[in-house]
């Protein structure tokens, strides 16, 4: 894979260089151009054919990958961020809000990575407090009262564990999270857009609809503690994920999320608007399929899917 990358970045940089100078001089190197747009395809097809699950999870963290609100950006119309979960603060690690999707509205939240370092810091990389699975829960609550669908951008290496989310009640947020969502009267679409780290990440996942993108991950911790706790050694991560089934593929093979989003050839961040259309395309479906049954079916259905997950041998 790596070395795949490498000459891909040759290949690309030689693209460039031609289509420069073709410009600059007015030479026509059209057939030398395609030719190495044929060859960069061919070899995306071959790096991305056969991902090993580390690649995966190198891809899911790729710092370039389209976040949440990059996503809405371009999925919804009228989004309206609200903020904080009228108890403590306000946490930039969780955004949502209202918005409407094709005139039916909405209400969106999800995990929020930062772009730089200082974006970074101020989103604590994806990690939320105690108060930033509050104030979901608030605006999930709200959508239940006004009657509007859920949907849920789940991308985060887990939540926050430093001593301020603890004393604040870390794992009661979450467990709240989990046990009122499964009995919210309103239907919830959730899509893991790249980490779905722990029950930071179960925390807005409890959905009606659960879809993953082709080239995320979705696991109870990462591929890092899972090699710290089981043989005490970190740098053993990359065989970790290989035993872990962290895969979109694996996961829907358990029947713990209902469908695969494909990605667009080379990930996400090759081409967010392309990536977008598709994950509007699934939502769309997915409502459509849902919005027919009742409230009382809907519940019935959502405690099922939860119930007959996993394997018993």
């Amino acid at each position: 894979m790596a070395s795949l990358d490498k000459n891909l970045e040759e290949l690309e940089k030689q693209l460039e260089a031609l289509k420069e100078f073709s410009n600059t001089h007015g030479v026509d190197l059209s057939r030398e151009i395609k030719s190495i747009e044929d060859k960069i395809i061919e070899l995306r097809k071959e790096a991305y054919s056969n991902l090993s699950p580390w690649d995966k999870v190198n891809l899911a963290r790729h710092s370039g990958r389209p976040t949440t609100l990059e996503y809405i950006e371009r999925i919804f119309e009228d989004f309206v961020e609200l903020h904080g979960d009228r108890s403590f603060k306000d946490d930039f690690a969780i955004v949502g809000g209202i918005a409407t999707l094709e005139g039916c509205p909405v209400t969106v939240i999800g995990h929020q990575k930062g772009r730089d370092t200082k974006e970074n810091i101020k989103r604590n990389f994806g990690m939320p407090h105690p108060e930033g699975y509050r104030k979901a829960l608030r605006l999930m609550k709200q959508a239940e009262k006004f009657r509007r669908p859920i949907i849920c951008f789940i991308d985060t290496p887990g939540a926050f564990c430093g001593i301020g989310a603890e004393e604040r009640g870390q794992g009661e947020a979450i467990a709240k999270n989990l046990m009122e969502m499964a009995r919210l009267k309103t239907p919830i679409i959730s899509i893991i857009i790249g980490e779905g780290g722990s029950g930071g990440a179960l925390a807005l996942g409890v959905g009606d609809k659960v879809y993953m993108l082709e080239h995320s991950i979705y696991s109870i911790l990462s591929p890092e503690g899972f090699a710290a706790i089981l043989w005490k050694d970190s740098t053993k991560a990359k065989e970790a994920a290989e035993i872990m089934k962290i895969t979109a593929k694996d996961l829907k093979d358990f029947g713990i999320i209902d469908e695969i989003i494909p990605e667009p050839l080379g990930g996400a961040h090759k081409d967010m608007d392309k990536a977008s259309e598709e994950i509007k395309r699934y939502l769309l479906r997915g409502w459509e399929e849902i919005r027919k049954q009742s409230i009382e079916d809907l519940m019935q259905n959502r405690y099922n899917k939860f119930r007959q997950m996993g394997e018993y041998k």
